[in-house]
């Protein structure tokens, strides 16, 4: 199933014609801090209202669970954070935001001439080892159905490449995939020495994966650095063995970086794994500018 799945999104070719739009496409992936759960009613007057920045936010669901991937495209605005579902048809928006807010305004403002697409999918706590947390990312994952979050992830990625006029101003767009950010690990860090000791060689498939659905072997990819509350001890006794590996990995690749301002995000008083509303808004911002800091490099 997984290989047909790659095939199918390798095999997907959006028509260029005279007038049609060409959208930079973002890939944003990972658990619960990538869903994002800040709070819309604090943000700023500006980043209320929807962006003239595209998205396609597959719809979340745990292992071997109906729906995983179907949404629709359409504008970036409050709401893609925890609790955002979709049915393929129309989006429920939440009370929450991730980071899609700020990284779709910021590469707005450094990338005037171009137009931007998000497509999301991300599940909280879920982990790149088998039976990590509330589902894997594993391409290897057998039970049940046999479907998880690398399935749903590549699902995501085929529903949102098949429709042809993402923007629906009548004309067919062009996707051209641009980069890949990545905000999970938590769920690794805590379960085992074997989830933390492997997610190295993990991560560099899934990787090397989701490159390969976008096409792309040298799209860059942003690994975001996991970190630790501290409010509650030991909640992640393996975080250091998955720091080194994310770091590795990027250190390792030569279109990959390590965005580690996180170390500066103000967790929640009353959450020890989620950062708080202001912390979001940074991320984006953040994200944005390692990407195109990246960028440069692997042009």
């Amino acid at each position: 199933m997984k290989t047909k799945l790659i095939t199918a999104l390798m095999s997907i070719c959006i028509t260029l014609t005279a007038n049609a739009a060409e959208y930079q496409v973002f890939y944003l992936g990972g658990q619960s801090n990538m869903d994002g759960y800040g709070y819309n009613n604090v943000l700023p007057a500006d980043l209320l209202k929807q962006q003239e920045v595209m998205i396609f936010h597959g719809n979340g669901v745990f292992d071997n669970q109906q729906g995983g991937g179907e949404g629709i495209w359409s504008q970036v605005q409050p709401g893609h954070g925890t609790g955002f579902k979709s049915d393929g048809n129309k989006n429920t928006y939440s009370d929450r935001f991730g980071l899609e807010l700020t990284f779709a305004d910021t590469l707005n403002k450094k990338m005037p001439n171009k137009k931007i697409a998000i497509i999301k999918y991300s599940v909280g706590g879920t982990g790149l080892a088998l039976k990590t947390g509330y589902g894997n990312w594993s391409p290897d994952f057998a039970e049940g159905e046999g479907k998880n979050q690398y399935d749903y992830a590549l699902e995501t990625i085929q529903n949102a490449f098949a429709t042809t006029d993402i923007d629906g101003d009548g004309e067919p767009d062009t996707l051209i995939p641009a980069g890949i950010i990545w905000m999970q690990g938590e769920a690794d860090a805590h379960t085992s020495t074997h989830s933390a000791n492997a997610y190295l060689d993990n991560l560099t498939r899934l990787m090397s994966l989701l490159r390969a659905s976008l096409r792309k072997d040298d799209i860059p990819v942003v690994i975001g650095k996991i970190t630790n509350s501290k409010l509650e001890d030991g909640i992640m006794p393996y975080i250091k063995r998955v720091q080194t590996a994310q770091q590795l990995f990027t250190e390792q690749d030569i279109c990959a970086s390590y965005m580690t301002k996180t170390s500066n995000y103000s967790y929640s008083k009353k959450d020890a794994w989620h950062y708080e509303s202001d912390s979001y808004i940074s991320m984006g911002e953040d994200f944005a500018i390692a990407y195109l800091q990246l960028e440069k490099k692997c042009r």
